[in-house]
């Protein structure tokens, strides 16, 4: 018994120390996005999806029990690609015009969307303390933004359609996750991102330096590394212990942002993501003790260049 004790231990231990270092990875990752703001986002994606594909298809050949990508429900997953697309071009053009934590701040709308579009769409009810953890979690938006004419620009419109975008794919993952399989819901928001980065860059393609095209190859490398990380620690530790781990990309997004960015941090800023994070945790904790399909837990990072959805369930699989 003591040794199966330690054991388990030592499993949620190594889950921690993967989900950090997945979710530092991926900050990292829009770390460098904000550095290559001077190219449309549309050239970004494309190079940074493009280096995450390639990896993926030689994997695909090479794997011993290939399986089919024909989609079973064709209809959701081509919806669920071009959400995708989308929340990945929003929450891109977001990191290039807003601070980082402000658009962390507002991609953490994710799971309180997620919590309401459950209602309809999976059948879910919303009791007090989930309602509770929403308003709390506008509220943290409200006191990091500070609202007014004067301090909203595109980057927070950019920033709240990443998020609705990303709880709609969040939602229609949960509805179709058990009847796909994991390699047809990789590949078509891979395709459908490359496909339509691809043609925009078209007309928006800007000649770049060796350093900048090495920058959009670490995307994609950093992408996949990021998911590799999260896949570990799904492996390791329960969903509610590794899902909370997502908010420490504030920290990193205030530390990034005072070190590269020359961005300043302020009281509001700070109480702010602290309210946000709390709503998250009860939102997840919530989740684990009654909800049945849990659609917030079984999501991985939504914005993440070849790092697409893919649900803790799949990692044996994987």
């Amino acid at each position: 018994m003591s040794s199966s004790l330690t054991e388990s231990k030592q499993s949620i231990t190594k889950g921690f120390i993967w989900s950090l270092t997945g979710y530092l990875i991926f900050s990292s990752h829009d770390a460098i996005v904000k550095l290559l703001s001077d190219y449309s986002v549309f050239q970004i994606i494309f190079f940074g999806m493009l280096f995450g594909f390639v990896p993926f298809s030689i994997a695909r050949v090479n794997d011993p029990n290939p399986v089919s990508l024909k989609p079973k429900n064709p209809g959701l997953v081509l919806a669920r690609a071009i959400l995708s697309v989308g929340s990945l071009g929003f929450a891109f053009s977001a990191f290039t015009l807003l601070p980082m934590v402000q658009v962390y701040v507002l991609l953490f709308l994710t799971p309180l969307l997620v919590s309401i579009l459950a209602i309809p769409m999976l059948g879910e009810r919303i009791h007090l303390v989930r309602w509770v953890a929403i308003i709390m979690g506008l509220a943290g938006i409200v006191i990091v933004l500070r609202p007014s004419p004067d301090t909203l620009r595109i980057g927070h419109l950019f920033g709240l359609l990443a998020a609705c975008c990303s709880a709609l794919a969040v939602v229609i993952t949960r509805k179709i996750s058990r009847v796909e399989n994991y390699a047809t819901m990789i590949v078509f928001p891979l395709i459908a991102t490359i496909i339509v980065s691809g043609i925009i860059m078209i007309f928006v393609y800007q000649p770049m330096q060796l350093k900048d095209l090495l920058l959009m190859f670490s995307i994609g490398v950093l992408g996949l590394t990021a998911q590799y990380s999260l896949l570990q620690a799904y492996r390791n530790a329960p969903a509610a212990s590794v899902a909370p781990m997502q908010y420490s990309q504030l920290i990193w997004a205030l530390i990034f942002g005072v070190l590269f960015f020359n961005e300043t941090i302020d009281t509001a800023v700070i109480l702010g993501s602290l309210i946000t994070i709390s709503s998250g945790i009860i939102i997840i904790w919530r989740e684990t003790k009654y909800s049945q399909t849990q659609p917030t837990l079984r999501t991985r990072n939504m914005r993440g260049a070849a790092a697409p959805h893919v649900i803790p369930s799949e990692s044996e699989e994987v």
